[in-house]
């Protein structure tokens, strides 16, 4: 959580939610990739924020079973210290170990252009990465030394007896006139608490035992699980019901690996409103169908599965204009297939990397920060689509809207649909038909190729050169991985002269 006014209450509700941990980070710090006016105007100091949050899970009888984290340019032992005082038992680092492997703040970490080699991939440039990791080790070794010099000045022998405080910390007097009259007394508020520590002495109860997987889905698949056999199912569910199959997805994944098992082996079919994050992180094997709608994060890390949503058949009402899913579906997915018959809340496929995806709509941030898969668009689309975005395929259905004032164009070409294209986007909405029975999907089939020519294709402008790169270099005889090889070395470079220049 970022530091910030109100942040205790945020983290009252993650400590209500069984989160095991909760970092407050500070506007301090960071990678010098972000543009000023966010280093400057995002957030507050850790101490506030620090402050807030252990008072209030303190005074809610939260403190003891969540651990609480910081971060923002932590440099010395001092500084955990004073962390640790306001009720911080864990500390992150990251610029100081950072300029111990060697950066020098250059400022172009999104450039691929880091002369010291750290923030690049490069061959050329990280030959200059001098850093080892000894030299972090070396330098936390001398935090940990300040630290413990400090504790032992204040009588204290562990961390955990020292969480929480405030009563070792004193506000330091300052003559500048605009410091003067500065108060930080509520920040050394020690709350009163019927228990010695000040820390987390619990441990959350994730009440696992009682969600679906391992109430019916893990006991049910269990013949897929040994021995590989079909197996299908349906079943009710609900928004009490939160991350459905992730469990039964560990389950095939400890036991097949990566591959999975073979297309459609266990076919799931729930009806009802889903909760959070269901279907998220499913390998291949696993197809969820789910007649009804999902909550935020739906798919998220989706890694082969195939998940099917469309609305009941008995609604009265048309999928394509309401929504269906929350926010943040298909988050970080790396592979796999989706097709929803509907509209999707905001950042819908934000970090996708592989995953071929269907919807009849989206909100605003669509396909934010995606690196790769193909993602098809049969409705509208809300603003800055495509903010980020460096690989993959995007494909928007022209209709009533002016798409093109939609896209964030920083990063991408908008282009008309080639003939490979025509052939991606009219499997990819064969499916969608198939799977949902979305009249949409019939619509835009029927009226093929006239449908082809109202798409526009969304194509990164860095992923469009390596593409032709590759194309030109398999031409000349080269094989498709050391094509593929030659063209990222090449732009690489490229992208190097021009940052240089």
């Amino acid at each position: 959580l970022v530091s910030a006014v109100g942040v205790g209450t945020i983290a009252a509700g993650v400590a209500k939610g069984r989160a095991d941990v909760v970092l407050i980070s500070g506007y301090d710090g960071g990678t010098g990739a972000s543009p000023r006016s966010s280093i400057r105007h995002t957030g507050l100091p850790w101490e506030l924020g620090l402050a807030e949050t252990h008072q209030t899970l303190l005074l809610n009888d939260l403190r003891s079973r969540i651990v609480v984290e910081t971060d923002g340019k932590l440099l010395t032992g001092r500084d955990v210290a004073i962390a640790c005082l306001l009720g911080a038992e864990e500390f992150g680092f990251a610029t100081a170990p950072l300029i111990a492997l060697g950066c020098v703040m250059l400022r172009m970490c999104h450039m691929d252009t880091c002369a010291v080699g750290v923030a690049t991939q490069n061959p050329e440039l990280r030959r200059n990465f001098r850093g080892k990791a000894d030299h972090v080790v070396n330098l936390l070794r001398f935090v940990a030394q300040d630290l413990r010099e400090t504790m032992a000045e204040l009588g204290f022998r562990s961390i955990s007896e020292m969480v929480g405080h405030t009563e070792c910390l004193v506000q330091r007097p300052v003559r500048h006139w605009k410091a003067r009259y500065l108060d930080l007394s509520p920040l050394l508020v020690r709350p009163e608490v019927h228990h010695e520590f000040l820390g987390c002495v619990d441990s959350q109860d994730h009440q696992l035992n009682r969600s679906l997987d391992s109430e019916k889905l893990l006991d049910l698949c269990e013949p897929a699980l040994t021995s590989g056999t079909s197996v299908s199912g349906i079943l009710p569910i609900s928004n009490t019901k939160r991350v459905v199959g992730t469990m039964l997805g560990s389950a095939i994944t400890r036991r097949y690996g990566a591959k999975g098992l073979p297309e459609d082996t266990i076919k799931l079919r729930f009806r009802g409103s889903a909760g959070q994050s269901m279907g998220a992180f499913i390998p291949p094997g696993l197809t969820m169908v789910l007649e009804g709608d999902a909550n935020d994060y739906f798919g998220k890390g989706l890694s082969g599965g195939k998940l099917i949503v469309f609305p009941p058949k008995q609604s009265p009402f048309a999928p394509e204009t309401n929504v269906l899913l929350g926010n943040v579906s298909f988050y970080g997915a790396t592979s796999g297939e989706a097709y929803v018959r509907g509209l999707a809340g905001e950042r819908f496929c934000v970090r996708n990397s592989g995953l071929e995806a269907v919807v009849e709509g989206v909100g605003d941030h669509g396909c934010e920060y995606m690196t790769g898969g193909r993602v098809v668009v049969l409705g509208p689309c809300g603003t800055n689509f495509a903010a980020g975005m460096s690989g993959g395929i995007a494909y928007l259905l022209r209709e009533e809207q002016d798409v093109e004032q939609q896209i964030n164009q920083n990063m991408v070409h908008l282009e008309d649909l080639d003939a490979d294209d025509q052939q991606t986007v009219y499997r990819l909405v064969h499916n969608h038909w198939k799977y949902t029975g979305s009249i949409k999907a019939n619509h835009v089939l029927y009226e093929w190729p006239r449908s082809a020519a109202r798409f526009v294709k969304v194509i990164p402008k860095d992923y469009k050169r390596m593409l032709e790169a590759r194309k030109q270099l398999q031409a000349e005889g080269l094989n498709d991985h050391d094509a593929a090889m030659a063209a990222f070395a090449k732009n690489s470079q490229d992208l190097a002269r021009v940052g240089g220049s």
